[in-house]
């Protein structure tokens, strides 16, 4: 089967049955383990001296182990069936999906109830935000996971098979362990985060641009590139640019990481900043409208 044929079935799997706790109760689920690895790593090679180089070291080993392990998969008989569960596995449209609805309906219970949920998808404080803070949290990790989780990872299965997807995933999930800026990983975790820019650059374009394709907001791609240079991030900025144009709310913006307050720039400023649980709803909207386009393109390339 060609790359396409089975992407467009793990993209159905996941969508049918996102990530069943029947299953995750009993068994790691593979990005689970991937953090296992890349913890020990951490803890084992995050001292000393040559830190830098060390984690360069450690991300080279890694993906070189994802790429091998990915090849030698394809290459079992009947191999495409792993490769299909495991990238339906990898890929998160359902659970991000539910995971962002989960917080709109919390908030039509209780700020406190709202805060938990949005805690389990934003890594900012979350104890004391306010409804709209909790609503922009939501729309803000939906726009970013819907690239990190469901774009980037079909693009690289996409280009290089199972492989392609596992050097993506086991680099995205160093980065989000290791690539924050903190004292303690600035040095060890600097390889991972670049890499993770470099794989995210495609993708996180490519889903502002079927944000605004989907919605028919391309004319407003100009006011999207604008947008997105005023994010602190080189990529995250782009589908939030996209998510915020397409709402009309503002996104980004002041928020408390580690108890100190961080004064970053409003993506869309001139958009309306009393998002609310509607408008979370919209934005898991936008999650499938974009994932159909997905699925037809994919299907489109496999029938080519």
């Amino acid at each position: 089967m060609t790359n396409a044929l089975i992407l467009a079935c793990a993209l159905l799997l996941d969508a049918a049955l996102g990530e069943p706790r029947w299953l995750w109760s009993r068994a790691p689920h593979p990005a689970v383990l991937m953090g296992r690895v890349i913890g020990w790593c951490d803890t084992r090679f995050n001292q000393g001296p040559n830190i830098k180089l060390k984690g360069i070291a450690c991300l080279i080993a890694l993906c070189t182990a994802a790429i091998a392990l990915g090849l030698f998969i394809t290459a079992l008989p009947l191999g495409w069936i792993i490769e299909l569960i495991l990238a339906a596995i990898l890929l998160a449209q359902n659970s991000l999906a539910a995971h962002v609805r989960a917080v709109a309906d919390a908030l039509r219970l209780s700020t406190g109830d709202a805060s938990h949920a949005v805690a389990q998808i934003v890594g900012r404080d979350t104890t004391h935000m306010q409804p709209p803070d909790i609503a922009r949290g939501a729309i803000e990790s939906a726009a970013e996971n819907l690239s990190d989780g469901v774009v980037a990872p079909a693009f690289w299965f996409l280009i290089g098979g199972l492989p392609g997807i596992m050097l993506y995933k086991i680099t995205n999930t160093a980065d989000s362990m290791i690539g924050y800026r903190t004292e303690r990983h600035k040095d060890f975790g600097w390889a991972s985060a670049r890499f993770d820019d470099l794989l995210n650059w495609i993708p996180a374009r490519l889903t502002a641009l079927l944000i605004a394709l989907t919605h028919g907001q391309l004319a407003l791609w100009r006011d999207i590139i604008a947008d997105a240079k005023l994010h602190r991030s080189p990529n995250a900025g782009w589908p939030e640019a996209a998510m915020s144009r397409v709402l009309d709310i503002s996104l980004s913006g002041p928020r408390s990481y580690s108890g100190k307050m961080q004064d970053f720039p409003f993506v869309h400023p001139m958009g309306r900043k009393d998002a609310g649980p509607d408008d979370i709803d919209a934005a898991v909207r936008v999650l499938w409208r974009v994932w159909g386009a997905i699925f037809g393109i994919v299907i489109l390339i496999s029938v080519a």
